[in-house]
């Protein structure tokens, strides 16, 4: 498959290197012009699973992105807040029959792909991937994952089995979903509690479990969710998904990782996904009557630790 990553930041950087690896032919894009630059110049340089590893993927700013750029499948990897301007920078990308996937962290993007895209070449779906961003072209890719996926368009469930097929035969762990937006709330749980809090204390995952109060936390922020989600017909089932986040405390398997809102803020001073996540969740909860006291504190957290470091 010719395949476009469209945000090749850590994340987007780790499934394009397992795509290529893949046999698919792969274009990198982003709006990070100092990292394009040392990938277009010295390749993609990755410590994957300990071993170094240098993999020149061709990559364009977004706003290079021109006519003759063919693709068959757009996997969507920006950050939130940064997605419609992506898809308007990539327009030129998106045929008739172009199929994109939307793995973002936190809830309700498939709003903003409708405006580019028809519903029924559009898939959304989460990862439980892990990887960090040391510097401009250069990443560190960790441990298993898994991708769930299900198709929005009508009747377009085969398309969706097979588009997971091709992305596991990548060695990506994909599988379709008959059930994904409670994937995506179970997922977001997780980032719910381990971004914003891991963030706050300038922690590890391993670090915030070994806080008295982790589970505490985790534990309101969980029922939090799981309100706000049985509103839209979606019933978590509460102690499976804080056993689940608390899962990512164990350091013999993603515990040593600073997530992602960690390297965003504390390490690269750049703004979060916040009100993509919790943020979310306060306003949903404002939608329906639902009082949503920890997201909204640790929303409110966030941007003001993004104000004290001066992040525009």
């Amino acid at each position: 498959m010719r395949i476009a990553i469209a945000g090749a930041g850590a994340m987007g950087s780790r499934f394009g290197l397992m795509l290529q690896q893949g046999g698919n032919e792969v274009l990198l894009i982003d709006g990070w012009a100092e990292h394009v630059q040392q990938i277009q110049e010295h390749g993609l340089r990755a410590n994957y699973n300990g071993k170094e590893v240098v993999a020149h993927l061709p990559i364009l700013l977004q706003s290079e992105v021109g006519e003759s750029d063919q693709v068959d499948l757009i996997i969507l990897f920006t950050k939130a807040m940064q997605l419609e301007k992506m898809l308007k920078d990539i327009q030129s990308l998106i045929k008739e029959d172009t199929e994109v996937l939307c793995l973002l962290n936190g809830i309700g993007h498939e709003d903003i792909i409708e405006k580019f895209v028809p519903m029924e070449n559009i898939y959304i779906g989460n990862t439980m991937w892990t990887a960090g961003l040391e510097g401009p072209g250069q990443v560190k890719l960790f441990g298993d994952g898994s991708v769930e996926l299900q198709n929005l368009g009508a009747g377009k469930e085969a398309a969706a089995k097979e588009l997971a097929r091709k992305l596991a035969e990548s060695g990506l762990n994909a599988k379709f979903s008959d059930n994904i937006r409670y994937s995506i709330y179970r997922k977001a749980c997780v980032n719910g509690t381990m971004n914003g809090l891991c963030t706050i204390l300038d922690v590890n995952m391993a670090g915030l479990g070994k806080t008295t109060t982790a589970h505490k936390m985790v534990e309101t922020i969980v029922n939090e969710f799981a309100k706000v989600a049985a509103f839209e017909n979606i019933h978590l089932d509460i102690p499976e998904v804080i056993a689940h986040c608390e899962s990512c405390f164990d350091p013999a398997t993603i515990g040593m990782h600073y997530p992602s809102m960690y390297q965003d803020l504390i390490k690269n001073h750049r703004l979060t996904e916040i009100d993509y996540i919790n943020g979310a969740i306060s306003r949903k909860g404002r939608k329906y009557g639902i009082v949503t006291p920890y997201c909204d504190f640790l929303t409110e957290l966030v941007h003001a630790k993004e104000d004290s470091l001066n992040v525009k």
